[in-house]
């Protein structure tokens, strides 16, 4: 899947601290053990999506670098044919979390056109559940084209997102958070343009920004948290994108594979497992696995 992302960084983890004033301390009163490196949760964790379904024999393989990977519910940008159908049970017992896609419509589909987006929206959701996807996952609506969106793109993306969550399931989109030059000279993502939209704020963000910096590239084994990305909402980072894109990844043109694809530790153009890389704040970010 293509689109526009964003960079990584690592971040420590925080301890919260309690609102509540403690009590004083007694001469029997023990400290909580300091947290160690052990026991800390990471900052990110590293996922991957790809259009074509990778093979139940490599499961086990790309599991060894990746949490979660991204999971579509219909037909793949350019695609015929789904072959994540029926894989979700596959897919979570060789223990990956879930990012789930729903194919959307491009500015030219939706040009002048009664607005598809409640009929897209009821789509998805009835995919999600003969999937067996459990109620409440997140899921995303894929959103390729870049830049502010226009009134028929917004208004669909609302209509999709407020048929999803009427059918039980949490709206999200894909997007781009590669900023824009408008006109006036000021700059805009789509992130951004959907985030700051009063509907937008029912919307989990998956955003692409494959831009180096803030982008690492094609990097292993560390997760940049999608914060990082240049968009402080973004729940997902889609960080390195196959092909390597030259207008955006020059900076990092050595990370990537020779072929300008990007392929996980171990796994090269043998297998043909060119991949996209995402960072996530958990290891399940649809929220799907049961």
């Amino acid at each position: 899947m293509k689109l526009f992302a964003t960079l990584l960084l690592l971040t420590v983890s925080v301890t919260l601290i309690s609102a509540r004033a403690p009590a004083p301390a007694t001469a029997s009163a023990a400290l909580p053990p300091a947290p160690t490196a052990r026991s800390r949760p990471p900052a990110a964790y590293l996922g991957f999506d790809r259009n074509d379904y990778p093979g139940d024999s490599n499961l086990q393989a790309l599991r060894k670098s990746f949490a979660f990977t991204g999971y579509w519910l219909n037909n793949p940008p350019g695609a015929n044919a789904n072959g994540w159908r029926g894989k979700r049970a596959t897919v979570q017992r060789a223990g990956f979390g879930f990012l789930l896609l729903f194919n959307g419509r491009a500015y030219a589909e939706l040009k002048g056109a009664a607005n598809p987006g409640a009929a897209d929206g009821a789509a998805a959701a009835r995919a999600a559940k003969a999937e067996g996807f459990r109620r409440e996952s997140v899921i995303f609506l894929d959103q390729e084209e870049g830049g502010r969106m226009l009134n028929e793109q917004k208004q669909y993306v609302f209509a999709w997102a407020k048929a999803v969550k009427h059918a039980g399931f949490r709206p999200g989109v894909y997007c781009s958070g590669i900023q824009v030059t408008e006109p006036d000279g000021s700059v805009i993502s789509t992130a951004r343009d959907l985030h700051d939209s009063a509907a937008g704020r029912e919307l989990v963000f998956w955003v692409a920004n494959d831009a180096c910096p803030p982008s690492p590239g094609c990097a292993f084994p560390k997760a940049p948290p999608p914060e990082d990305s240049g968009a402080s909402f973004a729940e997902v980072w889609q960080f390195a994108q196959s092909p390597r894109r030259s207008q955006f990844a020059a900076a990092c043109a050595a990370s990537y594979n020779a072929d300008q694809n990007c392929y996980a530790p171990g796994m090269g153009v043998r297998q043909k497992l060119h991949l996209d890389l995402n960072s996530a704040r958990t290891p399940d970010p649809s929220h799907a696995r049961e």
